[in-house]
């Protein structure tokens, strides 16, 4: 099994490069400051540097600012973030996980980026008002990238029991 932990530099695989800028849906996990945990899948975009999320115009319960991930980061911005790829053949089974920092843009150079980046990949940001709603942020700070490529086949069950 193949288990790298390090920053966002050129020994991170490229498999793991890629998968960040090519998957659709992530999980971000992020906590209260005393500790209350949510994990939330999400649309993202990858620069090759840090990753953006935007806070679009699904319909949601409060305002953007009030959800719950937002004001979680603006409590605790340290964040966890992964993509990952299943399959039956679990020598085809990796993920990603980001340990980094967000915070919330709201206006800016990286802000327009992000938008324009999010918008490139997807279509449904193309009309909606991004530029009125936050983005987060997640600065990379640690990289774990796992791949099940070496495992061994798996014994198959001869169909007895005991």
């Amino acid at each position: 099994m193949q288990v790298r932990e390090h920053k966002l530099t050129a020994e991170t695989p490229s498999w793991a490069v890629k998968l960040l800028a090519s998957a659709r849906l992530g999980h971000l996990a992020c906590s209260t400051e005393d500790g209350k945990p949510l994990v939330i899948p999400i649309c993202f975009a990858f620069d090759g540097t840090m990753i953006f999320s935007a806070i679009d115009e699904k319909p949601k319960k409060t305002s953007p600012l009030s959800l719950h991930r937002v004001t979680n980061i603006l409590e605790n911005p340290k964040v966890c973030f992964t993509v990952d790829v299943y399959s039956e053949d679990w020598r085809k089974l990796r993920y990603v996980m980001v340990h980094g920092t967000a915070e919330v843009l709201q206006r800016g150079r990286k802000f327009e980026t992000a938008i324009a980046i999010l918008r490139k990949k997807y279509q449904q940001y193309r009309s909606m008002k991004l530029e009125n709603r936050p983005v987060i942020k997640i600065k990379p700070l640690r990289i774990v990238a796992w791949s099940g490529k070496s495992m061994r086949a798996t014994a198959r069950l001869s169909g007895r029991h005991g």
